[in-house]
């Protein structure tokens, strides 16, 4: 399935705002779920930079996907922010991310999580879908090619 509308919302998709490293991302990300879920901004940050000690969620190509498990969610939910400018997160090809795709679940949604997890980073890997990604000039235009929009139309 590459249709990621069942994770994301048109306002969970965010283009052209900089931030200058991981924890400003973190607090973004974190402004978006309060905004979605009324969660704790400051938990979200937590939960997130605790993932990221673990290891890098930064996998290569200008991609990162930061997730977290976190007390208060009913269900997985998905943030994509595309960044004017990369940022240093320490991804295994060291280069500078760029395209975010962020996922909070709750603590028991330990198959739906890893399912959300495959399944963003399969469409993730695709070379000419992180292409379109890139060049989409708006919000509305991540969200259409998030949301497979795009493939429903042309069906």
């Amino acid at each position: 399935m590459t249709d990621l509308s069942d994770l994301l919302t048109p306002a969970s998709v965010v283009t052209g705002e900089a931030v200058a490293g991981k924890k400003a991302l973190f607090q973004q990300i974190a402004a978006l779920a309060v905004a979605r879920l009324g969660v704790d901004p400051v938990e979200v940050v937590e939960r997130l930079g605790e993932r990221e000690r673990l290891g890098s969620t930064g996998f290569g190509g200008g991609i990162a996907l930061p997730h977290a498990k976190m007390a208060g969610l009913s269900e997985v939910a998905a943030f994509f922010i595309q960044l004017p400018q990369g940022i240093e997160f320490q991804a295994i090809d060291h280069l500078p991310v760029d395209l975010v795709f962020a996922l909070l679940s709750p603590p028991d949604a330990g198959a739906d999580h890893l399912k959300a997890l495959a399944r963003v980073s399969r469409r993730m890997r695709e070379r000419t879908f992180v292409a379109k990604l890139r060049g989409a000039g708006s919000a509305d235009a991540l969200y259409a090619l998030l949301a497979g929009v795009e493939a429903r139309d042309a069906a």
